[in-house]
């Protein structure tokens, strides 16, 4: 696992939605809770500026992170960000605490190589289409992958690849997959043939079917004469 990403945050003691707004409005910060492994639920607030900045890093969702609250640093993983739906600012962060010998869940992202050169893509034309980004796994935290690859090499038009042709690290396992239950075993992602290509198939076939279907009825006529 990769070196961790760090985030500073100061505990508060004003509550309430009215002293939130007020953070969020007069001092440009984040309200915040650190909760989790059987201690008290902490609230904290987050610098927004700091948390803009290593929001950019896509392993802020799905890694360990040192968060540093009055000196003390604790391990965390970020389990809930809510934003303002007409800003998309954030407004609020959960931050849940780990412990190292237990297994947690978390979102990773996926990564797709040799897209271009696809198969499907490149030699027959298709386009490539991503139906998950990111898929939750379960595993120790020293195991949490910074992300799952996924070779696009070899994928042919109309062919796809399913969770459960995911190569994952020793120690990692799919949630979806947790309980035995295959019918979850969805696709991630495909290659299909261009719509202008489909819509002109499409109106081909229709096309076809009208002129067979005229054909029938000159039959009919002429048998009636």
């Amino acid at each position: 696992m990769s070196q961790k990403l760090k985030i500073t945050a100061e505990t508060r003691t004003d509550l309430g939605k009215g002293a939130s707004r007020r953070l969020r409005r007069l001092a440009n910060k984040v309200p915040s809770i650190l909760y989790g492994a059987g201690q008290d639920s902490v609230p904290l607030t987050l610098e927004y500026n700091e948390l803009v900045q290593i929001m950019k890093n896509e392993t802020f969702y799905s890694q360990v992170l040192a968060l540093n609250a009055e000196g003390k640093e604790q391990d965390v993983v970020v389990r809930d960000l809510q934003r303002h739906p007409a800003t998309n600012i954030v407004t609020h962060v959960d931050f849940l605490r780990i412990d190292a010998t237990k297994t947690i869940h978390v979102s990773i992202p996926l990564h797709f190589l040799n897209e271009e050169a696809c198969v499907g893509v490149k030699t027959e034309g298709g386009i490539i289409s991503h139906i998950l980004n990111e898929v939750e796994i379960s595993c120790l935290p020293a195991d949490i992958p910074q992300f799952i690859e996924i070779d696009l090499i070899e994928l042919g038009l109309g062919e796809s690849i399913q969770l459960s042709e995911l190569k994952l690290p020793e120690g990692v396992d799919l949630v979806a997959f947790l309980h035995g239950d295959d019918s979850h075993d969805t696709a991630v992602v495909s290659v299909h043939a261009p719509r202008a290509i489909v819509e002109e198939e499409t109106i081909d076939e229709a096309a076809e079917s009208e002129g067979e279907a005229g054909e029938a009825e000159d039959s009919e006529g002429e048998s009636e004469d």
